[in-house]
């Protein structure tokens, strides 16, 4: 069990005030509130600054806890109650969300007031951590998914889960009751899944918009073309206009990934050249290289 060094996580020092310790931990929660930063460890962040503000904001906790950290314990190292250690049986916080604090805290601070006779508080579990990878497909229309997932005993238990259509690389999933069991009869906590999108042949994601590269001939390139171009809800018709270059991206709009907005799809124009595989070929290209005596395709 490792110490947790409560003013550290705040970032404020040991004879902070309450009111700075009230400021640093309103800046913090906001910071890393799971939902508005979606960023890996930002739950567990969160977490970790709720649990430090659990004992500083109360004087008697705190000194219980400055009593502890006077030994000379610092964040992250091995720790062990020392002997006959009674700082915290007298506190209750069963109504505090205990089941989100660290086995520190709960050794240190989580016994149940009023005598409970040695039985162990029910304890929420924790939540546990996993990704799913989605096609870019199931992505952009939504749909479900299985996953297996391995337990600690070397079981396995499926699971479908919901995929919203729209939904972005490194958003989170979260089941709820689908994490570790909690202890004493306590809930389990839930099952954070962190989403993948594999790769696609057709497809490049942009942000919420789709690239999709399209082979033009040069004669369709230089003199335009009405063509056929696959997005993810179907095949459409789009106009090339005459002397389109490779490179050009052409936008078909809303035609990206649902949201509000919905992205666009972005049609990256490629033109090809075929080989000159029979005689005909060679002299008609010959005859395109007399009709462009000037034309250096790399001014």
């Amino acid at each position: 069990m490792e110490f947790k060094d409560y003013y550290e996580i705040l970032g404020v020092k040991p004879e902070a005030s309450e009111a700075e310790i009230k400021a640093a931990y309103r800046k913090l929660a906001r910071q890393y509130h799971p939902d508005k930063n979606k960023d890996a460890g930002a739950e567990d962040k969160f977490k970790a600054v709720n649990e430090a503000n659990e004992v500083l904001k109360d004087p008697e906790k705190r000194r219980s806890y400055d009593e502890l950290r006077a030994s000379g314990y610092r964040g992250g190292e091995s720790f062990r109650p020392p002997p006959g250690w009674g700082g915290g049986g007298g506190f209750d916080f069963g109504g505090a969300g205990g089941g989100d604090f660290s086995d520190f805290f709960e050794q240190m601070f989580g016994r149940a007031a009023g005598g409970g006779g040695g039985h162990a508080r029910p304890r929420r579990g924790k939540d546990l951590q996993a990704r799913v990878a989605v096609s870019l497909e199931t992505a952009f229309t939504g749909g479900k998914q299985r996953i297996t997932l391995q337990d600690s005993h070397g079981g396995e238990r499926v699971l479908e889960v919901k995929i919203p259509a729209g939904i972005q690389p490194g958003q989170v999933i979260r089941l709820g009751g689908q994490g570790h069991q909690g202890a004493a009869g306590g809930p389990a906590g839930d099952l954070l899944l962190e989403v993948e999108i594999r790769d696609d042949a057709r497809f490049r994601l942009d942000g919420r918009n789709i690239v999709h590269v399209l082979a033009l001939a040069p004669w369709e390139a230089a003199l335009g073309a009405q063509v056929s171009v696959p997005t993810l809800a179907g095949t459409v018709q789009m106009r090339i206009p005459a002397g389109a270059r490779s490179g050009s991206k052409l936008r078909l709009k809303g035609r990206g990934m649902p949201g509000s907005p919905a992205g666009d799809q972005l049609v990256e124009l490629s033109v090809r050249a075929p080989a000159a595989e029979t005689d005909a070929q060679r002299q008609a290209y010959e005859a395109l290289q007399a009709l462009y005596p000037d034309y250096d395709p790399r001014a």
